[in-house]
């Protein structure tokens, strides 16, 4: 399956229609690192001010390396899958301290660091370097699965081999990195998910899907996700400037971000612990529904109001208004605007 025109169509339609996104200006590995990293599992949109935020701190490998794990932490709040950014901060210590501050110059050095897998580093060879590497995101799945015809399963052994091969015969011999931002672009904005314009689109006239009236059927997808449902009990317990927290260190879903004392018990009839809320009063009960991709989260908060916090060896006392320091989940960041803004002004 290769199609002489098809990188020819998509570059002159980026030429076109490209959004001008700053990583896009840039050769420099360590931005477009950067910016692949926070847009896996993340839309453009929501991406962009996280990108810029964390160039604006860290604006090289260096900087990044020298810095504090919450501080990294911190600034990914609220953009989710924490290994991401447990993962950079790893891995600019890895490229200071042990390649002397060199970013890897090619596919085959770049797949070797952490959290760097094979689109990732062909997205940086061929962005940064031009190296001839064909990218395999959802987009690019999208597009090729619709416009050949593939009804493989891209989440198959064989199914990514089918793509694998197919993108790459279909790579031109120059402007590879063109031609791979041409190919995201166009499965964000022109071929989407769902309702894709195709009446406007340069390929339709070539395109299997359109063509056989098979757009909304592909790509196709083998595995479907099965959430995981657990029950989550946070108890505040806060007196008039202090409240406890506790960091989560095992390896879970928010690693090494701040909570609020958790207790997980899937009893509906679940009661807080007499020993932490003796003296107290309950000031409030608050239950949520929060959706991972793989997790299903049933959340209680028992805020209770205590007249003076004891010392405890599980627990760590901070006050109140300094709790927006440490990085949290975005179930306890809401919680927190919600419930704690007196405390912060």
């Amino acid at each position: 399956m290769i199609d002489e025109n098809f990188s020819l169509v998509l570059i002159k339609w980026y030429n076109l229609n490209k959004r001008n996104l700053p990583w896009r200006n840039t050769i420099d590995p360590y931005k477009i690192w950067i910016s692949e990293i926070i847009l896996q599992q993340t839309r453009v949109e929501q991406g962009l001010p996280y990108y810029n935020k964390f160039i604006l701190n860290f604006p090289n490998v260096l900087m990044l390396s020298q810095a504090k794990e919450e501080r990294v932490l911190k600034l990914w709040q609220g953009l989710g899958y924490y290994s991401r950014a447990r993962n950079l901060h790893f891995t600019s210590k890895y490229i200071t301290e042990k390649l002397k501050g060199e970013f890897p110059k090619n596919y085959t050095d770049l797949i070797k660091l952490r959290g760097i897998g094979k689109y990732t580093a062909s997205a940086i060879s061929s962005f940064a370097y031009n190296e001839k590497k064909a990218v395999l995101d959802g987009n690019v799945f999208r597009v090729l699965s619709r416009y050949f015809g593939i009804y493989d399963a891209i989440d198959s052994t064989l199914g990514l081999k089918i793509f694998e091969e197919i993108s790459f015969k279909n790579l031109p011999n120059k402007n590879i990195n063109t031609y791979n931002q041409s190919i995201m672009e166009f499965g964000a904005l022109q071929c989407k998910p769902v309702s894709p314009n195709c009446k406007k689109c340069p390929l339709s006239f070539k395109c299997w899907a359109f063509l056989n009236k098979k757009i909304s059927s592909l790509p196709v997808k083998k595995k479907k996700i099965i959430k995981k449902e657990r029950f989550l009990n946070f108890l505040i317990l806060a007196s008039d400037k202090f409240i406890y927290i506790e960091k989560r260190i095992k390896k879970d879903i928010w690693k090494n971000l701040y909570q609020f004392p958790l207790f997980e018990d899937s009893n509906l009839n679940f009661t807080p612990p007499e020993e932490l809320i003796k003296k107290s009063v309950l000031l409030k009960k608050t239950e949520i529904k929060h959706i991972l991709t793989h997790q299903k989260l049933n959340v209680v908060f028992w805020h209770y109001n205590l007249n003076k916090l004891e010392k405890n060896k599980k627990y760590k006392i901070i006050e109140i208004k300094k709790i927006e320091e440490y990085p949290v989940p975005k179930i306890i960041e809401n919680y927190i605007a919600e419930n704690l803004r007196i405390h912060l002004i």
